[in-house]
């Protein structure tokens, strides 16, 4: 869905002016599953969006069409979540979040659609609290900061959609900058803008197409198991709060005290925070090939012992590593599906999708889906 289709489905539904939104997806080059746990990591917004076209009705009454599904719904603020299609409780909950702050927010009339594949761990999702914060605070005056904004879009899913999710891909899609990664600290949201501008290099994203039902839950399991290990580990160091504040060197120490699997959990996160570090460091230094050497890492740890990976991610990392100038791939996302993140040498693209395509066909009788993306601005108010 483009912008002109929803400038034109809004035209032909509500035929008034309106304004025009428009909210990225984002990537993540490493730092997975750390932000929750109050760790760094680094996203960036992509050239993929959601665009909502959207004025106020002079009612108290919200009409939402969701131009992709073909679906509307029409709520106000006293909605119950279970009434609501699951599209519709991303905004819904953005508008239950304003509310609960006290801001009085007027009626409006609303189309959205976009180009952000669902289900490919590009967080459409985030895109869409993010569009619809922004219009909203643009629309009733709120006058919030971009990070208010982004912790608005959390507190949405953790309180109506149900997802007790971390901040940052709110924030990647809220505060993202064009040819920027953001180094993002979760627990007080500082952060540092690293340029991402190599002529000689792309940032591939394959779909593996497959989108796990137990991924939810074993994202909120995870979650409860780090918790778990933060708990335990609590009791021999006093000052860790998160795992941010948990060191290899720590967990060594009180390995007798924690299960085997919380063990294996609480390794993976203080691993990859530290990789998130490193990384930024070759980016510093312009070393892509340490900066791909520590994706590979990632992506081991994400596969053994978080274990979020499948067998169709695993085999496009391991495809990935038979080709010349692949200097990096990794699961990206909450994990079960979804897209692998690659790095590679431009040159390379061409041969990356025919030798990946064709193993990826020999082993599951399908294609997957390429996406060349460039990093670009966080969400805008076009008209």
């Amino acid at each position: 869905m483009t912008e002109t289709n929803v400038r034109q489905l809004f035209q032909s539904k509500f035929g008034r002016e309106f304004h025009l939104f428009r909210a990225p997806g984002r990537i993540n080059l490493i730092g997975e599953h750390t932000d929750y746990n109050l760790g760094y990591v680094l996203p960036a917004a992509i050239n993929k969006y959601i665009y909502l076209a959207i004025q106020p009705n002079e009612t108290a009454k919200f009409h939402i069409q969701a131009a992709d599904l073909k679906e509307d719904v029409s709520f106000d603020t006293s909605f119950h979540k279970d009434t609501l299609p699951a599209w519709a409780r991303y905004p819904a909950g953005v508008i239950r979040e304003l509310s609960n702050q006290g801001y009085h927010l007027k009626g409006f009339n609303a189309v959205f659609g976009g180009d952000i594949p669902t289900g490919a761990g590009l967080s459409s999702s985030a895109a869409l609290e993010s569009a619809f914060a922004l219009a909203l605070n643009y629309m009733n005056n709120l006058e919030l900061t971009r990070i208010e904004l982004a912790r608005i879009g959390q507190q949405a899913e953790h309180h109506t959609v149900g997802v007790r999710c971390g901040i940052m891909d709110q924030f990647a899609s809220a505060c993202g900058k064009a040819n920027q990664l953001i180094r993002l600290d979760c627990r007080d949201l500082s952060h540092t803008y690293f340029p991402f501008e190599n002529m000689n290099h792309t940032l591939l994203l394959v779909n593996t197409g497959v989108r796990h039902a137990l991924a939810e839950s074993a994202y909120n399991e995870r979650r409860g198991q780090c918790e778990e290990g933060v708990r335990v580990l609590t009791e021999r160091f006093p000052g860790v709060e998160s795992l941010r504040d948990v060191s290899r060197e720590m967990l060594r120490i009180a390995k007798k005290d924690l299960d085997p699997l919380v063990l294996k959990r609480c390794e993976f996160v203080a691993e990859e925070n530290e990789r998130v570090i490193r990384t930024c460091e070759a980016l510093e230094k312009g070393d892509m090939d340490k900066t791909g050497e520590l994706m590979w890492d990632s992506h081991q740890g994400l596969r053994h012992k978080y274990e979020v990976s499948c067998r169709e991610l695993d085999l496009l990392v391991e495809t990935a590593k038979t080709i010349s100038g692949v200097k990096g791939a990794r699961m990206m996302g909450g994990g079960f599906g979804g897209c692998t993140i690659n790095l590679l040498e431009t040159r390379c693209v061409d041969l990356f999708k025919k030798v990946t395509s064709e193993k990826f066909h020999n082993q599951f009788q399908r294609h997957p889906e390429f996406y060349e993306v460039t990093i670009a601005d966080g969400a805008t108010h076009n008209d």
